[in-house]
This record gives C-alpha cells, sequence and structure tokens, in this order.
C-alpha cells in the first residue's frame, strides 16, 4: 500500500467538476484507492463519496492506494491534485 498526503487545490473544493474529473481519474486505476479526510473514509471511483467528504480549497487528505497498478496510480493521482 501506497499513501500520499495532498491538499485540495481547487477553489470550489471537490464539488461538481474537480469531483467528475477525480473519478474519471480513479476510473482509469485498477488498485483499491481510499481518499481520507478526518473521520470519514470514500471511495473515489463514486462522485456521491466525493463530495459527502465535504473538502473545501486547501482541505487536508489522506490518499491510500492498494493494488497492482499503485505505483502509477499514486502518480495520477498527484497530477490531479497538483491542479
Amino acid at each position: 500500500m501506497q499513501t500520499i498526503q495532498v491538499t485540495v487545490p481547487f477553489k470550489e473544493g471537490l464539488h461538481a467538476r474537480p469531483a467528475t474529473e477525480l473519478v474519471k481519474v480513479c476510473m482509469q486505476i485498477k488498485s483499491d484507492i481510499t481518499i481520507i479526510k478526518d473521520d470519514s473514509h470514500v471511495n473515489p471511483k463514486s462522485i456521491l463519496g466525493i463530495m459527502s467528504l465535504g473538502a473545501t480549497y486547501g482541505s487536508a487528505l489522506t490518499v491510500q492506494v492498494e493494488g497492482a497498478d499503485e505505483t502509477e496510480a499514486i502518480a495520477k493521482l498527484e497530477a490531479f491534485f497538483k491542479g
């Protein structure tokens, strides 16, 4: 399992458009992904899960990836969160 810490770079937070884009990135990944904010753990392949986090601009998130393509997945997710 690989873990990274990211900060939400989008002024509107992880809402609507950025959440949709994150789902698109995650659907290309075969590994299991979990995004953690405070006590909430969600699967980012679900837009409802992402939006339920209530992640606003500057929110700190932990992203965990476990599976066959986790190295590539971490790179894609880091790129996404760099804006």
